[in-house]
C-alpha cells in the first residue's frame, strides 16, 4: 500500500517502477530458459536429482491425486446434471453431452488442476522462507537460505509442479467422460458409438492439440513463475514480508492469458 501511494504521489517514479516490473518478466523468462537447459541436460539426472525428482512427483501429484480426483468427480457430476437438465427443459439434448465436454474437459479441469499445483506451489513458499523467517533467522538469512535450498531443488521442482498438472488434467479428464457418458447412457453399452462420435467430433486434431498444449503451458507457468519470484527475493528481501504470495498476481494473469487465447484460437 506504501508503495502504491508513493507511485501516485510521486510521477516521477513510474519509469523506474515500469523498469523493474520489466526485469522481473526478463528474469523469470530467463530461469525458465536456464531450467529447460537443465532439464534437458543428461548431467542433470543423476541419483540424487532422481531420487528428490521422484520424491517431488510423489508429493505433489500421487498424494494428491486420489482426492483431487474425488472432489472434481463430484463437482463434475453436479455440472453435468445441471447441464443436462437445462438442455432438456429447452429441448437441446443432443447438444447436451458435447458442451459438458467443451466445458468440463477442455477448459474448467486443466485450469482447476493448475491453480491447485499453483497452491500447493505457494504452500511450499511458506516452508521454505517464510518459515525460515519465523524461525528466528532474519529476513536475509532466511532467504539466502531459502534460495540455496531452491538451487538445490529447481529442477526436481519444475519437472514435479509440471507433470502435477499433466497429471491431474489427465486422469481427472477421463474421469469426466466416463461420468458424462453414464449420465446421459447409463450402463447401457449400445450408446458407445454415437458417445465416440461426439467426443470425436469435439476432439478433432486441432483442437486435440490445443488442448495439450494449453495444459503443458499451465504446467510450465505453475512450474516456473512461483520459483522465480521465490528466487527473486534474493534481490528485493523486504519483499519477504509481502501478505501477497510472490508471483500470485503474475501467475493468475498469465493462466488467464493462456485460457483466453485458447479460447480465441478455437472460437474467434
Amino acid at each position: 500500500m506504501r508503495r502504491s501511494l508513493n507511485l501516485t504521489a510521486h510521477p516521477s517514479l513510474w519509469g523506474l517502477a515500469a523498469a523493474r516490473y520489466l526485469r522481473s518478466w526478463w528474469y523469470m523468462v530467463h530461469l525458465g530458459a536456464v531450467a529447460l537447459v537443465m532439464a534437458l541436460s543428461p548431467s542433470t539426472y543423476n541419483r540424487e536429482n532422481r531420487l528428490a525428482c521422484a520424491r517431488y512427483i510423489y508429493a505433489s501429484t500421487w498424494q494428491v491425486l486420489p482426492w483431487f480426483s474425488l472432489a472434481s468427480a463430484l463437482i463434475s457430476l453436479v455440472i453435468i446434471r445441471i447441464v443436462l437438465v437445462t438442455a432438456k427443459s429447452y429441448g437441446l439434448s443432443h447438444f447436451a453431452l458435447e458442451m459438458v465436454v467443451r466445458v468440463l474437459v477442455l477448459e474448467l479441469i486443466p485450469l482447476s488442476a493448475a491453480m491447485f499445483v499453483a497452491l500447493r506451489a505457494s504452500m511450499a513458499f511458506d516452508a521454505s522462507a517464510l518459515g525460515l523467517a519465523r524461525a528466528g533467522m532474519s529476513p536475509q538469512a532466511a532467504n539466502d537460505e531459502a534460495l540455496r535450498r531452491l538451487r538445490r531443488d529447481i529442477v526436481p521442482q519444475l519437472l514435479a509442479n509440471s507433470f502435477g498438472v499433466l497429471s491431474l488434467a489427465m486422469v481427472t479428464s477421463t474421469i469426466v467422460l466416463v461420468l458424462a457418458y453414464l449420465n446421459v447412457y447409463g450402463l447401457l453399452p449400445w450408446g458407445l458409438n454415437d458417445y465416440t462420435r461426439t467426443v470425436g467430433r469435439v476432439f478433432s486434431p486441432a483442437v486435440t492439440i490445443g488442448f495439450v498444449l494449453k495444459t503443458v503451458f499451465f504446467g510450465l507457468a505453475v512450474a516456473l513463475i512461483p520459483t522465480a519470484a521465490i528466487l527473486e527475493l534474493q534481490r528485493y528481501p523486504r519483499r519477504v514480508n509481502f501478505t501477497v504470495q510472490p508471483g500470485a498476481l503474475r501467475l493468475l494473469f498469465v493462466l488467464l492469458v493462456i485460457e483466453a487465447a485458447s479460447l480465441a484460437l478455437k472460437y474467434i
